[in-house]
């Protein structure tokens, strides 16, 4: 195909496209769970749904990444740049075609250019004041310093993040319409490991996935908000956060402040972990009594507000384990009684079983670990944002741990130590029955949905900080 210069608006239309409307006119496997679609992909490891759609917009959780809808067609249908675009425009762009016979076009790489600002902000201002409810005193502060302004050409707010020497690094750009497709963008060639940020020198760092949720925060608690640091992530990653650790030393505590919502609780999770492995230790989770902090400033003013979402595979999991009941087993007969419970699907047993084995062996090895103190490992050990795959994904994991298990099981004599890698291994038997069983509640749960709404009924409708 000839070099095809899009122009901006085709490129804003390419990566708003509606994936779900366009995977489903092309054969892709869409499925609804809650209030956004899963898409569902085979490669050579197998059948994955860990990528999550809505709109023009995908996250990968599996591989933690994400974009827009060209770069969806690019990195799970095999399309070239150039053809996605192409692709989602339907063949109908205002684009120049360039042709080069013989050659490629050289590929230029544009510096890093903020868009162009318009000689007043009024239109973001009035958005982020009457629809957004930010404190105006807010919003000028960062306007002053030159992170908050209203581009010329569309109008749209633009967040900018500066590095140490207060240079613009990267930039992100949100609509301000009320009606329609709600259209956000990161600034080509931006440098992520700089983000839109306030950095006060109390030592205390809050963090955000987006600059709106970062300015409601702050009109929601403006005492001293300017001695406090605060960063928005632009998503949930986590490299301008190491980043502002870095360059400001006397950062020591860190507060999680993502959304109420599966990916901001998965997020917290990954981020605490990430920080951990830094050498950080003081991480603490503020979450917002409602999806994110911007619905609760809007809670506040009395206004439409969408509530929290919560973890409903973590929350089956933890309540599976509050659950689990202390049973006695039969010493000489633990590999046989294991095998057997395995065969009879009882996940739970299996889990309750696995878990008294493993307090056995401990207590031979001169350790005691009660029933309680057990659950309370399998719930601290729990990591949400790890527990990925299908139900039959889930299944292979267990049979390779029961494996693993019994051989172990199979060993005689074991030392102490040996006697301590066999309750281990017995304890992973139990967590990967308890995340089956999670699984299978789940897969039963949607099915039940899907059959209710498939369902006429003549009958009337109505509607109606914690240490890390």
């Amino acid at each position: 195909m000839p070099y095809i210069n899009f122009s901006e608006d085709d490129l804003y239309r390419a990566n708003n496209a509606d994936l779900v409307s366009y995977l489903g006119g092309c054969g892709g496997h869409v499925k609804k769970v809650g209030s956004t679609y899963q898409y569902v992909y085979t490669d050579g490891s197998g059948t994955h749904d860990s990528v999550t759609v809505h709109g023009g917009k995908w996250y990968d959780h599996k591989n933690q990444r994400g974009g827009y809808a060209v770069k969806f067609l690019q990195e799970f249908l095999n399309f070239s740049f150039q053809d996605a675009v192409v692709e989602l425009l339907g063949g109908h762009c205002s684009a120049q075609t360039v042709s080069s016979p013989g050659a490629a076009p050289e590929s230029v790489v544009k510096p890093f250019e903020l868009p162009e600002p318009n000689s007043n902000m009024r239109r973001v201002f009035a958005y982020l004041t009457k629809q957004r409810f930010i404190d105006p005193q807010i919003i000028s502060h960062f306007a002053h310093e030159h992170k908050i302004y209203e581009d010329s050409k569309y109008h749209n707010a633009v967040f900018v993040g500066m590095d140490e020497n207060g240079t613009p690094k990267q930039a992100s750009v949100r609509s301000t319409i009320s009606f329609g497709k709600i259209f956000r963008l990161t600034v080509a060639n931006s440098d992520t490991k700089y983000s839109f940020s306030h950095f006060g020198n109390d030592g205390k760092l809050f963090v955000f996935e987006a600059p709106i949720d970062m300015l409601s925060f702050i009109t929601l608690y403006q005492k001293d908000w300017k001695d406090h640091s605060y960063i928005a992530m632009n998503g949930v990653y986590e490299s301008a956060i190491l980043k502002a650790l870095e360059n400001h030393s006397e950062l020591k505590s860190v507060y999680l402040c993502t959304d109420s919502d599966e990916g901001g609780i998965e997020a917290a999770e990954r981020l605490r972990d990430i920080l951990r492995e830094h050498g950080y230790t003081d991480i603490f989770r503020i979450m917002p009594q409602q999806k994110d902090w911007n619905e609760c400033l809007k809670q506040c003013y009395g206004a439409e507000y969408l509530p929290a979402v919560p973890h409903e595979r973590k929350e089956l999991y933890l309540q599976s384990v509050a659950e689990l009941n202390e049973i006695k087993i039969n010493p000489n007969r633990i590999a046989n009684d294991l095998i057997a419970i395995y065969n009879s699907a009882d996940r739970i047993r299996l889990a309750e079983f696995s878990v008294a084995a493993s307090e056995h062996f401990l207590k031979i090895a001169g350790e005691e670990f009660p029933l309680e103190q057990m659950k309370n490992r399998l719930a601290a050990e729990y990591k949400c944002y790890q527990d990925k795959g299908t139900t039959a994904t889930k299944l292979c994991k267990l049979q390779s741990a029961m494996t693993a298990g019994l051989e172990q099981l199979r060993k005689p004599s074991q030392t102490a130590a040996e006697l301590k890698i066999t309750a281990r291994k017995l304890y992973d038997i139990a967590d990967h029955a308890l995340r089956l069983s999670t699984e299978e509640t789940l897969v039963q749960r949607v099915e039940l949905k899907e059959t209710s709404e498939e369902t006429p009924s003549d009958e009337p409708q109505f509607s109606q900080a914690m240490c890390m």
